[in-house]
């Protein structure tokens, strides 16, 4: 007679639940061994960690994070809507709501976590809800159709998601966060101020350091207000709870399980509990260190664990590491290590710029090693932070924290990491593991590094061979110019779609991320004439995708300020538009700067001065220089044949004429443009992305050459050109570089990288071998056509103005961070300094 096939039994289909089943399937344990799965919600396990993305188009199906066929594939028997209810020790079985009994070899508890809700008055009226499952979200969205206000309770990780729902539902929102500080785990005082000024930045209200005494309530009997204990009162109709979880262990009390005086399932390094029999794992257990990880990644090895455990395999959970990065509210903020510097003699080495929302503070020890760090606004370089932490940096610590331009470049990479250094922390998958594969697929296959939070994808990206994967980030699987292809191709005109229909699989539904956002909103907008899309940059969905500087149409400084440069099409200017600049600057006590591309910049205008002073610079004939996109900045010029006598055309009428026919241009970099009157070159032509030098017969087009750091002269296309010919070419070069070129890449490089270099360019401009000059041309007479000024448009539309203010919630209160002082005659920024372990550089 057969022996029966030993039995486990899950209780809780969550992420640590589904890991676990997935840590069996891996060990072969689902070939030898009967599983169950009891599950008290309705749908099988889901990306709790992503799970607001539900408000922005991500359906239940795409947050799942069940593979299909799964449950088949390998005999587990899934019971959906029907949770445990009793757990019979002694008889080793377990009852569910369904009133089924369930025997068990082996038990597993993930019961994870339930919302805590403060014992105030009110707290269970009709329009309170908590925020943890996609039920909670469903029930939110239904009741929020025709409410305006909310409030949030708990200022932490899931709070400010919560937050964010509520303001992308169109409701006014409010947090209310009893800790001194939004989110007081993770983050300093420090951060905490730096997220505080950006969260209120984008038009939501925030209480620190007051708790709720009570939610008010209207004759209906549903909420209407909130009582703080500070004594005042704040209307909402809505109250959402996210004030931290408890751990789920009733069932395990019930049972005469061991649990921790403050809750948790208690379990040895094993993750075995009191009984030899029961396991728990996750959110629900007191793990042998003493405490309960709400995190993730602790979950996950805690999952390992108890299935290595099963093996017989040595391996044990005696903590883990609390480092997180995550977005919220589109604010990347990240923890690792000992954060808060609570290593006797620690150091810190702190960069603070509080007006544009960055706060960086790493913690050393005296010898310098890297204990922790807290970074809010900037974190790219969490991926290399936490691997080094324990370890002395190769580089000064302060040079890892100052921005670009402030302190010494460094030049540090994910090559100066350890093999051993763990770069997926979800996973526990360390740099050697990684450059063992050649592909991220790969690398997620055999690893599942990428699969969890998501935060190391960009540090293996850099760690694997430059050719494994060419596509434009984690979401595209396409280079820069195949994307331009399929949006000119297939008509598409906004990034859900885009990525919706040719993102990768992973990242369908998603939100996308800060590589691709920016690169697709700029082929949008080269294309936008063509495609029938709004030309103007912050139309809807458009303005989540731009850049900083798009962002307000101008260019952001050190101390948060912004310059204002119009255009001086070929550096030409009259006396009265030369006198209006001035009055201008005067007016606003703007700095004042002649550029090296003959036009004069306006620095230090404050957010909601930028439209007074664009209608005063509109009224007066000028227009945006679109010194802030990736566009046509300029096209410089010699006074040419009409002052100088050794000019032989007329190089200010061609240079006015060729600014004005590319204003507005965007591509995947910025555009410098020049004219010179004759083979003397005093407008350094050779020097720009497309130059012209004048000849006795016409005129010579050089391209792909660039000043700056990496000087290059450009290269001479075509000579003795017309008028007409020189614009034609012109016209096809430069939507042949937009349509072909990489996001971030300059003519020059380009030019360098093009198969076949500038032979190839020939081709296919002048002689126009693959048949697509009629087609570039085409796409340059929709730009130009349909070109509008930003400003002036922006002026027009009262609606679009509504952005242009420094305090969404106090429209028209200046921004009491930006300073100035005076300096020759003039101002400069009142900058915020470097100050390490409290002393100040």
């Amino acid at each position: 007679m057969t022996e029966p096939s030993p039995t486990i039994v899950l209780i809780g289909h969550g992420m640590v639940g589904q890991r676990y089943l997935e840590a069996l399937a891996e060990r072969g344990i689902t070939a030898t061994h009967r599983i169950t799965v009891l599950c008290e919600e309705p749908r099988p396990a889901y990306d709790r960690v992503h799970l607001t993305s539900y408000f922005s188009g991500s359906t239940p199906e795409d947050l799942s994070m069940t593979p299909a066929g799964f449950m088949e594939q390998h005999g587990i028997a899934l019971h959906l809507d029907d949770p445990a209810e009793r757990i019979d020790r002694a008889a080793r079985t377990v009852t569910s709501r369904s009133g089924r009994v369930f025997p068990y070899d082996v038990l597993v508890l993930a019961t994870g976590s339930y919302p805590f809700v403060p014992p105030v008055p009110g707290k269970d009226a009709p329009g309170c809800f908590v925020y943890r499952t996609i039920e909670d979200l469903l029930a939110i969205e239904e009741y929020a159709k025709d409410k305006t206000t909310g409030a949030v309770v708990g200022g932490g990780l899931l709070g400010l998601e919560a937050a964010g729902a509520l303001q992308g539902l169109g409701l006014a929102a409010r947090i209310v966060e009893f800790a001194p500080r939004l989110m007081p785990v993770q983050v300093d005082e420090g951060g905490g101020a730096a997220l505080l000024r950006t969260i209120e930045s984008m038009g939501l209200t925030v209480h620190t350091g007051v708790g709720t005494q009570e939610v008010v309530t209207g004759e209906d009997g549903r909420v209407s207000g909130m009582r703080l204990s500070d004594g005042s009162t704040v209307d909402t109709e809505l109250v959402v709870f996210s004030a931290g979880v408890r751990p789920r262990d009733q069932l395990a009390r019930d049972a005469g399980l061991d649990v921790g005086e403050r809750g948790g399932i208690a379990v040895d390094a094993r993750c075995l509990t009191s009984d030899p029999h029961v396991y728990a794992i996750g959110e629900c257990a007191l793990a042998v260190d003493g405490r309960v990880y709400g995190l993730v990644a602790p979950g996950y090895e805690m999952a390992e664990t108890a299935a290595d455990d099963l093996m017989g395999r040595e391996k044990e959970f005696t903590g883990a590491d609390l480092s997180t990065k995550l977005k919220l509210l589109g604010v990347d903020v990240a923890s690792f290590g000992d954060a808060h510097g609570t290593a006797p003699d620690s150091l810190d080495v702190v960069w603070s710029d509080s007006r544009s929302g960055v706060y960086k503070k790493l913690v050393v020890s005296p010898d310098g090693v890297l204990l922790g760090g807290v970074l809010v606004g900037d974190a790219d370089a969490y991926g290399l932070l936490r691997p080094l932490t324990g370890s002395v940096p190769p580089v000064a610590p302060e040079q890892l924290v100052l921005p670009a331009g402030v302190g010494a470049p460094v030049a540090l990479g994910p090559s100066a990491l350890p093999d051993h250094a763990v770069i997926c922390s979800c996973h526990n998958v360390t740099k050697k593991a990684i450059t063992a594969c050649s592909t991220l697929p790969e690398v997620k296959k055999c690893t599942k590094a990428g699969t969890g939070c998501g935060s190391c994808i960009k540090v293996i990206g850099q760690l694997l061979p430059a050719a494994a994967d060419k596509g434009l980030c984690g979401c595209f699987p396409y280079t820069r110019a195949e994307l331009y292809e399929i949006v000119r191709t297939r008509r598409l005109t906004t990034y859900e779609e885009i990525l919706d229909g040719h993102g990768r699989p992973e990242a369908r539904g998603g939100d996308g991320c800060e590589v691709c956002k920016p690169a697709v909103g700029s082929i949008i907008a080269s294309l936008a004439a063509t495609l029938g899309a709004s030309g103007y940059v912050l139309d809807g969905e458009q303005a989540a995708l731009q850049d900083t500087n798009d962002h307000f149409l101008a260019n952001m400084q050190r101390n948060g300020s912004y310059s204002v440069v119009p255009r001086i099409p070929g550096g030409e200017i009259t006396p009265d538009k030369l006198i209006v600049i001035g009055e201008v600057a005067r007016d606003f006590g703007l700095y004042t700067k002649i550029t090296g591309g003959q036009r004069i910049d306006l620095f230090g205008a404050s957010v909601d001065q930028l439209p007074r002073i664009w209608a005063r610079l509109v009224d007066a004939g000028f227009e945006s220089g679109h010194a802030y996109g990736k566009a046509l900045r300029t096209v410089k010029s010699c006074v040419g044949q009409t002052w100088c006598r050794y000019g032989v055309q007329d190089s200010v009428r061609m240079a006015i004429d060729l600014e004005l026919r590319y204003r507005g241009l965007r591509a995947p970099h910025k555009l410098k443009s020049a004219v010179s009157g004759c083979a003397r070159e005093c407008a350094e032509a050779q020097s720009k992305d497309f130059g012209v030098i004048a000849t006795a017969s016409g005129w010579n087009l050089y391209v792909g050459g660039n000043g700056g750091a990496t000087p290059r002269h450009a290269d001479l296309l075509a000579q003795d050109l017309s008028d007409a010919e020189l614009i034609r070419l012109i016209d096809r070069f430069l939507m042949f570089y937009i349509r072909t070129a990489d996001r971030l890449e300059r003519t020059s490089t380009w030019l360098e990288r093009l198969e076949g270099g500038l032979d190839h360019l020939r081709d296919v401009v002048v002689h126009d071998s693959l048949g697509l000059c009629a087609e570039l041309e085409s796409l340059m007479a929709d730009h130009v056509a349909h070109y509008r000024d930003e400003w002036a448009e922006t002026l027009r539309d009262p609606e679009r103005l509504r952005r242009f203010v420094s305090f969404v919630n106090a429209p028209g209160a200046p921004d009491p961070t930006v300073k100035f002082v005076p300096e020759r005659d003039q101002v400069k920024p009142d900058l915020a300094v470097l100050t390490i372990g409290g002393a100040v550089r």
